[in-house]
This record gives structure tokens, sequence and C-alpha cells, in this order.
């Protein structure tokens, strides 16, 4: 097989990015193709017609904990960002590493296919579109860097009557931009996780009543820690890992849950999930969640 050259990369959004300068740093040749006009990904909010994120929503990570290894986070940015912010750190990071005059944009990918002699060369045809002219290409390596939340799972058939009975509406959390279409209205949220207790939240503010539905229930803890520190920072470090590799594995679900419990009584809300260990970093304080 021949050696590394040419490498496709499908998609501008982090990944994408990281993807391209890692290449440069191996003394690759990296081709991205976006889709859109501008990189950021799902973290590029837009009213309506592409898919991001919701307009309200706050990183569940930190930044000591997000930023790329060689490129920190300005000091004055907040620990926890929203969508903005994030898109602003992408774009320094591209320019800091001069990223964008790698990027086809207004490209669409339409397939990716092993060439005859792939068996020996490795190489991939890859055919694109830009502004109605397709065009084919060969490609040493193909990065697939397009994401998993480009298509929602909406499984209908569970809920019988939704299509034909039902006279409200329906949508799935990847269509959601903002809380404005449901001004007093009931709601049911299906799903606890991320964007279920983000939207939730949202949405009690502005509905006459929200119900959340959870199959096997969550912890919800604060992005804040003791002393104001952020909660994954304080979490992940050298002295936990030990605990982990020394105490008892039923010892550290007890400190766990002991810990988890501090901002409210799980039990209380028959919020304690079937599956002890799962976290959900769903919502951005206790307060809002109350609300």
């Amino acid at each position: 097989m021949t050696r590394l050259g040419r490498v496709a990369i499908i998609g501008a959004g982090s990944s994408g990015l990281v993807s391209i300068k890692c290449c440069l740093d191996e003394g690759l040749e990296p081709t991205c193709f976006e889709q859109s006009h501008d990189i950021g990904g799902l973290w590029r909010f837009t009213e309506a017609g592409r898919i991001c994120v919701y307009r309200s929503v706050i990183t569940n990570t930190s930044k000591e904990m997000m930023c790329f290894s060689d490129f920190p986070f300005p000091e004055d940015f907040p620990n926890y960002m929203n969508h903005s912010r994030l898109l602003e750190y992408f774009r320094m990071y591209a320019k800091h590493f001069s990223l964008l005059s790698y990027i086809h944009f207004k490209t669409t990918v339409h397939s990716v296919r092993k060439r005859p002699d792939f068996s020996t060369t490795g190489q991939w045809d890859v055919v694109t579109e830009t502004d109605g002219t397709v065009e084919s290409a060969v490609f040493d390596a193909v990065m697939v860097c397009s994401g998993h939340y480009a298509e929602p799972h909406l499984p209908l058939d569970s809920f019988p009557g939704i299509e034909n009975r039902f006279r409200g509406q329906y949508l799935h959390s990847w269509e959601y931009k903002d809380s404005a279409s449901f001004q007093g209205k009931r709601v049911l949220v299906l799903g606890v996780g991320n964007s279920g207790g983000d939207i939730a939240v949202e949405i009690s503010r502005v509905a006459a009543q929200v119900f959340l539905s959870t199959r096997s229930g969550t912890w919800v803890i604060s992005r804040i820690s003791d002393h104001g520190f952020p909660f994954d920072m304080m979490l992940t470090t050298r002295f936990h890992n030990c605990l982990e590799n020394f105490l008892p594995s039923a010892l550290m679900r007890w400190l766990r849950l002991k810990k988890f419990n501090t901002w409210f009584d799980h039990a209380n809300y028959g919020l304690i999930p079937q599956k002890r260990c799962f976290l959900c970093f769903l919502c951005k304080s206790p307060v809002s969640f109350g609300e």
C-alpha cells in the first residue's frame, strides 16, 4: 500500500478543523469539504434551515476540560459557554493555524467509494458538487467528520395514534430552536438527557405546564462544584483516579451518590436511575431546574 498523501475531510465542524490541523502536523495534504458557507457545524446557530444547537444551549463541559490541547481558551472566556462563544473559539483556532484555505465551502459530498485497485493502493474516489458542478477526485484516505447528530431518531411506531389522532404538535429536539411557539401550552418532554432537561427548563418559563418523562431516571447535578469550581474539573483529577483504582467500587458508588444528593434528594422525585452510575449534566443550575 502506498504512503498516505491526500486526505479528504468531510465536514468543517470541531472535529473537521482538528482533522485538518492534525493532517498538516503529519505532513499530509488535507482537503476539507463543508456543505454550508461557514465553519462551526452544530455550534453555528441559525434560525432555521440547517442542523444546529438551540438558541439557549450552554456547554456541559468546562473550558478547562474541552479546549484543544494546543490552543487553550482565552482567560476572559467563561467556564461554560453559549454557542456564540464556542464558535468564536473555533474561528480563532482556524485563523491561528491557517486552516480556512484547506476548506471548500458550499460543497456537498455525494459519494465515497473504494477505487478498483483499492486492495493495492488503499485509495478512494470522492464525488463532490459545488454550485452545480460535479467533480471526482482521488484521495489516499477519507476522514468523516460530519458528526452523529445529523439525523433525528423519532420512533413514531412507539406512540400509536400520534400521527392521526393526536391534535397537538410533536417534534424532535433536533428541530427545537427556542421556546416562543410553546407559550401557554401543556408540553410533554420525553427523555431526560442533556437536551431534554435543557428544553424542559426553558419551556417551563413560558408554557402553562411541563411534564418531564424519563424511562430510567438520571442524576441531576450542577455544573458548579464546591467553592465555585467547574464540577468536571474537580472530578477529573489524578486523586479521583487513584480513588477509583484503589477503593472498592461499592464505596465509590456510595460516595458519588452522597455527593449527587447534596443538591436535592433524587428519591423524592423518583429520579434515581436504574443504571446507578449514569450522569447527566442536564440543567444550567439547580435553581433553574427547580423552576
